[in-house]
């Protein structure tokens, strides 16, 4: 069996100098991880605390990725309701449960990736809200090398199971609820992020909502963000008869706007967030059970590690018009 020792013997440097590549120390250059990540690699050498994992037919440590880079820390409540959903999901299935953060890899080829996550004694990984960018997370996928469930994107391969909820209908189903109640005749949309999954499918749930209803639509890309949100309601609103958002946040920015200029125009959102109910005015939005999500994340993430294959799960949703009475305790 190839040891640390050896790594450190091909690449040319010190056993410690091998451990801190593999743990991911600071100040070590990058010309030494090239070496010691290619011995690594050439050698086929598996770190003790994997292989130990292995050989004991232990499928304890999982990885929860998330990403805190919002446009705003209001929208830091759904990566919260991940987390705890996650974790305490996790302790009923007796696994061991880590939080890893985006920039923690976004800079990292995806042999690095897979280098820090094999010292880590990571087996699966729970990846929250990969979009279409996000190059090196979707090859360690392609790798196949742990078991991985993607929230928020439909990926799916033998090693990897995909759950959300139906996002085009949740979004078709929370316009037409507001523009029926409204008689509304143009509708005025304010999309998420360019590439993200959620993004495009909510898209298609409001295009198809126009086509049916022969309702002219007006999309602009808002970027999940309040202050854009905001812009765009103050440019377009006056023209358009309903206000519907990809997200809650870019709902309470369109509903600020509309209060400053002194217009009604119905608004509508998506996502649930607590931070909706002090807008000042009830909207109807789609409440996505975020602990839950995350839950049904991880009872998936045991399956697959205990042997099963991936798959598309889609849980439900529900349709609220939140108010302040609602989130007070």
């Amino acid at each position: 069996m190839v040891s640390i020792k050896d790594v450190a013997k091909h690449a040319g440097v010190a056993i410690s100098t091998v451990s801190k590549v593999l743990n991911d120390y600071p100040n070590v250059s990058e010309e030494t991880k090239r070496k010691v990540n290619q011995a690594v690699a050439e050698l086929n050498f598996v770190p003790n605390s994997v292989a130990a994992a292995l050989s004991s037919k232990q499928s304890g440590r999982v990885a929860l990725v998330l990403n805190f880079n919002h446009v705003s820390q209001a929208v830091d409540e759904i990566n919260m309701q991940y987390m705890v959903g996650s974790i305490n999901q996790a302790m009923e299935l007796g696994l061991d449960a880590i939080t890893v953060f985006y920039s923690m890899l976004r800079n990292r080829s995806v042999d690095e990736v897979i280098r820090y996550l094999q010292s880590q004694s990571i087996t699966g990984l729970i990846i929250f809200g990969i979009s279409k960018e996000d190059k090196v997370l979707h090859k360690l996928i392609d790798t196949q090398i742990f078991k991985i469930v993607a929230v928020d994107a439909p990926i799916v391969n033998a090693n990897t199971s995909s759950v959300w909820i139906d996002q085009e209908q949740a979004q078709y189903d929370v316009a037409k609820k507001t523009v029926t109640e409204n008689r509304s005749r143009s509708i005025l949309y304010l999309s998420g992020k360019k590439n993200d999954y959620v993004t495009s499918e909510r898209l298609k749930g409001i295009k198809r909502l126009a086509q049916e209803m022969e309702l002219p639509v007006l999309v602009r890309n808002g970027e999940f963000s309040e202050l854009k949100a905001r812009n765009f309601t103050f440019k377009y609103a006056r023209k358009k008869d309903v206000v519907v958002c990809a997200s809650d946040l870019m709902a309470i920015g369109a509903m600020k706007a509309l209060i400053e200029m002194d217009i009604f125009r119905p608004v509508c959102g998506f996502d649930g967030i607590t931070l909706m109910g002090y807008a000042g005015k009830q909207m109807n939005t789609v409440r996505q059970d975020f602990r839950r999500i995350a839950s049904e994340a991880m009872a998936e993430l045991k399956r697959l590690l205990d042997g099963g294959d991936g798959k598309q799960v889609t849980l439900g949703y529900e349709l609220i018009r939140m108010k302040y009475t609602d989130i007070i305790c």
